[in-house]
């Protein structure tokens, strides 16, 4: 069967949302003059639980895959618990189970093929006395100034780092070798490891790959989607209930086309995700809010949406409530799936154990020392009477006369 996709449409489409590409000579010369597959790897440390954030690149593997590309996905097991023990190592190997449950999750429900994808966990090959003598070589030709810059931006800073994240760098940097790979594929926020990687690989004999880099889209409030804040992220086992709770308090400011993430879903996943499951041009629909206000909205761009977005025409109050609308469809064949696999949900469970709720400590109350009972107070007997160092101040006496007496009331009646 011949392949219906031209070498020019493969590379129009594995370039297509990416932010940057380096070295893209080695993309074209393997498909147009060695005309073969090629090779591409993307790795992910396996920290926290994936979340809708994981769409985007997910959206760029299909693309991959729908290529002819063979798409190696790393679980970087040893590398979430290198970023600042992320990841503890006792929770690694579950996480990264759940990692493989979610990824081929996440790729099934985009309708693409998967016969070319390679799941490869890190610690598979990385403890291999072969790769530990290249990282002590590597070692030996990045200075500690070049591995910290490259990880800046990847590799959780804190005031007093370990040496753990200066190894991070030059381990994605070896992975390229070891997966045998013509491109590693990541976000923006990546580059600078790709161009440590281009200048470092060739003094230890290996050959240069090539970097594609898709944009870092903005979280709910704002700033990174990071699965690590809550409410910057939705997660892919959210119910609908959760997922439209989350949207409704989203920043998305009226008019404000820069760095909204809102629409930064819209233009890197639903429109592509539509086209990918229709096979034409994706479309994103909006409703209006009133039937007398008109058909609904219907948007095959991104930059005709973003165009009625600045004039006002598409409110946050017609966007948000589409979005939570395809987002809400777009889940449910994963929670589908995740109900339906008892192992999905033992790893889970195993891999993201449920915090103990600590209870909260009482307080003892200062009562003071005339309070029966009190240590070095008094204490009441069965009989009435009472006993202790502070007796005297308490007693009322032994009859009700001795009572009132010391009670200092008038035991005349009022008149």
């Amino acid at each position: 069967m011949a392949d219906p996709m031209s070498a020019q449409e493969k590379l129009a489409l594995i370039k297509e949302n990416l932010q940057e590409v380096l070295k893209e000579d080695i993309i074209e010369d393997v498909i147009l003059k060695q005309n073969r597959p090629l090779k591409i790897y993307w790795g992910t440390a396996t920290t926290g639980r994936p979340h809708c954030g994981y769409f985007v690149p997910m959206v760029k593997l299909a693309h991959f895959l729908r290529a002819g590309c063979t798409v190696k996905i790393l679980l970087a097991d040893i590398h979430g618990f290198l970023d600042n023990l992320k990841a503890p190592i006792e929770l690694v190997n579950y996480r990264a189970d759940y990692y493989r449950f979610v990824i081929t999750s996440l790729l099934k429900s985009l309708n693409v093929p998967i016969d070319r994808l390679i799941i490869v966990k890190g610690s598979s090959y990385q403890l291999s006395a072969e790769y530990t003598m290249d990282l002590f070589r590597l070692s030996s030709v990045v200075t500690e100034h070049d591995s910290k810059k490259a990880g800046s931006e990847v590799v959780k800073q804190v005031a007093n780092p370990t040496l753990s994240g200066l190894i991070y760098p030059l381990m994605q940097t070896l992975d390229e070798q070891y997966l045998d790979v013509d491109v590693q594929f990541g976000g923006i926020d990546q580059r600078k490891i790709f161009a440590l990687a281009i200048e470092s690989l060739p003094k230890l004999g290996y050959k240069v790959r090539a970097h594609l880099m898709n944009p870092m889209v903005p979280g709910l409030s704002g700033g990174k989607m990071s699965a690590s804040d809550p409410d910057s992220k939705i997660d892919l086992l959210d119910p609908p209930d959760v997922v439209e709770k989350k949207l409704k308090r989203a920043h998305c400011a009226p008019k404000e086309v820069e760095g909204n993430g809102i629409l930064g879903f819209v233009e890197f996943v639903l429109l592509p995700v539509d086209s990918l499951k229709g096979g034409g041009k994706g479309k994103f629909v909006v409703e209006r809010r009133k039937p007398e206000d008109g058909e609904p909205l219907v948007y095959e761009d991104i930059a005709t949406l973003k165009a009625d977005y600045e004039a006002d025409k598409l409110t946050p109050q017609l966007l948000k409530p589409a979005i939570t609308k395809a987002l809400t469809e777009l889940l449910k064949p994963i929670q589908a799936e995740y109900q339906a696999s008892p192992d999905w949900q033992d790893i889970a469970n195993k891999a993201y154990p449920p915090e103990e709720v600590k209870k909260k400590e009482k307080k003892a109350k200062n009562l003071g020392t005339r309070f029966p009972g009190a240590k070095g107070g008094v204490e009441a007997k069965p009989d009435g009477h009472v006993e202790g160092k502070s007796k005297d101040r308490v007693n009322l006496g032994a009859d009700a006369e001795e009572a009132m007496s010391r009670l200092e009331v008038d035991s005349k009646a009022p008149s």
